[in-house]
């Protein structure tokens, strides 16, 4: 199989288990968002975040997947707040990151961003961990080498479908819901 195909098969096996999951606990609706303007700030996310995401994996891997989906739930807040304003900066994931810190980012999203109350706090973390900790179950067993190309194209696609599923909580969140036309 072509790393193309590897990288589009992963994606979807993470996709088809994260929106099963969640459409379960009713956090994503049946129809996920299509979100241009934040799928288009994806790539710029995933470069800069590679760097400290790669460099927790191995000690912390639910903390190095789920920051994603909190980067996520950031980037569609500020897409719904005044996205004139967020989408000239320079990159969110850097800007999230450098509010506080790595380890703390969680926090600072939770607290100053999504403007969570400690209950709400408690349970999005809980959601977070289940979701980052299932996306590493998958990731460990799928049929590829640890450390190789394929394991880390695996990685960013595990990131991929994190980010858009955080991002599509909290548009659900914020009472956007997608339905057929």
């Amino acid at each position: 199989m072509e790393t193309a195909d590897l990288q589009i098969s992963n994606e979807e096996k993470f996709r088809d288990d994260l929106v099963t999951y969640l459409q379960g606990k009713d956090l994503v609706d049946s129809m996920l968002p299509d979100a241009p303007d934040i799928e288009e700030k994806w790539t710029g996310i995933a470069e800069a975040y590679l760097p400290d995401g790669t460099k927790e994996f191995a000690a912390y891997p639910t903390v190095s997947l789920g920051w994603m989906m909190y980067v996520g739930m950031a980037v569609a807040k500020y897409w719904d707040e005044d996205w004139s304003i967020y989408n000239k900066v320079e990159n969110l994931y850097t800007y999230l990151r450098d509010r506080i810190d790595y380890d703390h980012m969680d926090d600072y999203i939770c607290e100053k961003v999504l403007l969570l109350s400690a209950d709400e706090r408690k349970s999005l973390t809980a959601i977070v961990g289940e979701c980052a900790a299932r996306t590493n179950s998958l990731l460990r067993h799928l049929p590829i080498e640890a450390g190789s190309k394929e394991a880390f194209m695996a990685y960013v696609a595990a990131l991929h479908q994190l980010y858009l599923m955080g991002a599509a909580m909290q548009l659900k969140r914020m009472g956007y819901h997608m339905t057929k036309l």
